[in-house]
């Protein structure tokens, strides 16, 4: 039987769909409200992709696909068991990476024909060594012969998977101070062998996820590891020779790769697993598992060896005994925990790009993000994204229920955020028990009850304006819960501190990225409109715009076309389409060519709340806008000097063509909006309050 706090988030659930989904029926009507409701409820299926292993076949001569510039030098070191290098080169030649590379096979004294075999494939270098010495001397020697930026360590008993070696090197452009990286381990019956290693106080070792579901939330996100295994790693070859190598007192094999990540670290580099490059290992194929005998007794001997090295290093690692989990891999970090409705989509509305850009923030403040989107469901590549940048995303079956998971995962968060008053409102009873320690945190993301009030006003709905105080008391009550309160603007806050006042309430806006300023205005023509259609408000706009302000343009500038670009386009909208000079693009998953090729961006908005996306992003990439005085509401422009205002008809049309005609203005806009972002609106303007209420 449940808990109360948990029958009553149950009962909060149903009582606000029940309320959205009537909203939804007033505001989009049937159809819409339909296709939403199937979207929100349907669940994707999750799980690890097939692997790709080839066709076992007798040999015969290939090629391997080099470079004469490698960007990385593959190194696999083989001493025997053929089969299983052959299988690894056809996995590399069948899939090619993007990068440049080369492929450096040291035959350390093979017993078979696996050298006779070697020199018969095209693309490869060999380097036959007289005598066996070993994984270590192999590897070194082949890292001596390499020609690559990177090198890349590859075990024979491996089938790389399409992409790995891309997905390894971008670690290196994406990750600032990345030393070492290593791939994501998998049996060759598809378990997971390891999600980068665990290491003890005591020098023993632990493969983190060993004989797991590889598509577990704990093992598929970028993250800082004790140690990589040797089987799938790269790290910079200059790093390499600084080091010196892998340490030859470990010869012939075992804790290299240990002791190396170690090494890595205190020259003050990270060491990663990137769980998006995935290498198939068919551990204990050359050398055994049995550390009694063999190859892998060195194991045993290695690790105190290791142990003494790295003493003052190891006093500070976990205890053995302790079964690493996702709490005690980050116990370093300040550990925050986001839930929002949806997992967040940058390139299809504001809300998401301010959200993932929030996310990008705290992990540059070294904290740990986890994430928990309300429906539980993984959204493919907008999840993928999160894992990517270090997010530790969390979905069904993974996460069986909020409740559930809180109850696990409560403890050790430093704070927790939930973003929208229908999520807050389930959350917070449940956050309270199971995280008491934590600041609880409320994103606004704009204050619904000003949007949904300014659109009942607007169309004259008594019952609508009814809805919009009942939306009202629910945020009032949970921004009176809450520890602190985010909105988007200044003009939010000063209407809470009228609406409830003592309340803890910051502004924590919209967040953008540097971009480049892109062509100047005689390299542009047209309009542009963006914005995401199951937003009501971007509806509305665009109807208007269409009707009233577009045909004056059309007068006075025949060839002038509107380019309108968002998601969820629904039927009126489309059919917007038919007026001359109107383009309904819908979604479209990369903005900058019209970002770049548009001469002005029009933002509509007769109604809504919060800041606009649309207008940062725009002037984030110096491209002017013409915009309603609601559109711009706490954004720190003035009409004039950084932006155009109008909110009539003619005088918006007068505004489109004054950015048209004029280069000078046009210019003075696209500089002044790109110095209005920097200062307002990027990482570093929200970085105090970020630190404030998430970190300290």
């Amino acid at each position: 039987m449940p808990v109360p706090v948990e029958a009553r988030f149950w009962c909060l659930r149903a009582l606000g769909l029940w309320r959205r989904g009537w909203a939804s029926l007033r505001n989009r009507g049937v159809a819409a409200t339909w296709r939403r409701m199937v979207l929100q409820f349907r669940r994707a299926p999750v799980g690890a992709p097939a692997l790709y292993l080839p066709p076992q076949a007798p040999f015969a001569p290939f090629a391997v696909p080099a470079s004469d510039a490698p960007r990385a030098s593959i190194v696999i070191p083989v001493h025997g068991a053929f089969p299983h290098t052959l299988a690894c080169l056809r996995a590399i030649a069948a899939h090619p990476p993007r990068t440049p590379f080369e492929v450096v096979v040291v035959d350390d004294a093979s017993p078979d024909d696996s050298l006779q075999h070697l020199r018969a494939i095209e693309g490869i270098r060999v380097l036959a060594r007289p005598a066996n010495g070993g994984f270590i001397a192999a590897c070194n020697d082949g890292a001596a012969l390499a020609r690559g930026d990177h090198l890349v360590f590859l075990n024979n008993d491996t089938v790389p998977q399409p992409g790995w070696l891309d997905a390894l090197l971008a670690t290196f452009d994406a990750v600032a101070g990345a030393g070492l990286v290593g791939a994501r381990l998998v049996y060759p019956d598809g378990r997971l062998q390891e999600a980068g290693g665990v290491v003890f106080a005591d020098g023993s070792g632990w493969n983190y996820g060993r004989f797991g579901d590889p598509a577990d939330c704990r093992f598929g996100y970028l993250r800082d590891a004790d140690y990589l295994s040797g089987a799938a790693i790269a790290l910079p070859r200059a790093l390499f020779q600084q080091l010196g190598g892998f340490d030859t007192r470990y010869a012939p094999a075992y804790y290299e790769d240990t002791d190396l990540a170690f090494a890595v670290r205190a020259a003050g580099l990270r060491t990663l697993y990137q769980p998006a490059a995935i290498v198939v290992h068919d551990e204990g194929a050359t050398s055994g598992t049995d550390v009694n005998t063999g190859p892998k007794a060195a194991q045993v001997r290695n690790r105190a060896v290791f142990a003494d090295k790295w003493r003052d290093a190891l006093s500070r690692q976990l205890p053995p005994g302790i079964e690493p989990t996702p709490a005690t891999l980050h116990r370093g970090q300040r550990q925050i925990l986001i839930i929002d409705a949806l997992t967040p989509q940058p390139d299809r509305d504001s809300g998401s790009l301010r959200l993932v850009e929030l996310m990008r923030l705290l992990i540059e403040e070294d904290a740990h993000v986890v994430f928990l989107p309300a429906n539980r469901e993984a959204d493919g590549d907008y999840t993928r994204a999160l894992q990517a940048i270090g997010v530790e995303c969390w979905h069904a079956p993974y996460a069986q229920g909020l409740p559930a998971w809180l109850r696990e995962h409560g403890p050790r968060f430093h704070a927790a955020m939930v973003s929208r008053h229908y999520v807050a409102s389930e959350c917070f009873p449940l956050l309270r028990r199971h995280a008491p320690q934590a600041r609880l945190l409320f994103d606004t993301v704009d204050l619904h009850y000003l949007r949904e009030r300014r659109a009942a006003e607007l169309a004259g709905d008594a019952a609508a304006l009814r809805a919009a105080r009942r939306t009202q008391a629910l945020e009032l009550a949970l921004i009176h819960q809450a520890d602190a309160t985010f909105v988007v603007s200044e003009v939010e806050r000063s209407l809470l501190a009228q609406d409830a006042p003592g309340a803890r309430v910051q502004v924590l806006s919209n967040l953008h990225r540097p971009a480049p300023p892109g062509p100047g205005p005689e390299a542009r023509r047209d309009l542009l409109f963006v914005g995401g259609f199951r937003h009501p408000p971007n509806v509305d706009a665009v109807h208007w715009f269409v009707a009233e302000v577009f045909p004056r343009l059309r007068t006075v500038r025949p060839d002038v076309r509107l380019h309108c670009i968002g998601g969820d386009v629904p039927e009126a909208v489309a059919r917007l389409a038919a007026q001359p000079g109107v383009t309904i693009h819908g979604h479209v998953p990369d903005l900058q060519p019209w970002l770049d090729g548009c001469r002005v961006s029009v933002a509509p908005l007769r109604y809504g709340a919060g800041v606009k996306g649309k207008v940062n992003q725009a002037m984030a990439h110096g491209l002017p806008v013409v915009a309603t005085t609601c559109a711009v509401e706490g954004m720190h422009l003035h009409d004039g000097e950084d932006v155009l205002v109008a909110d009539t008809p003619d005088a918006f049309a007068q505004a489109v063509l004054r950015l048209l005609d004029d280069d000078g203005l046009w210019t003075t806009l696209a500089e002044r909006g790109r110095a209005n972002v920097a200062r307002h609106f990027s990482a570093d303007a929200a970085r105090s309050v970020v630190r404030a209420h998430f970190l300290a």
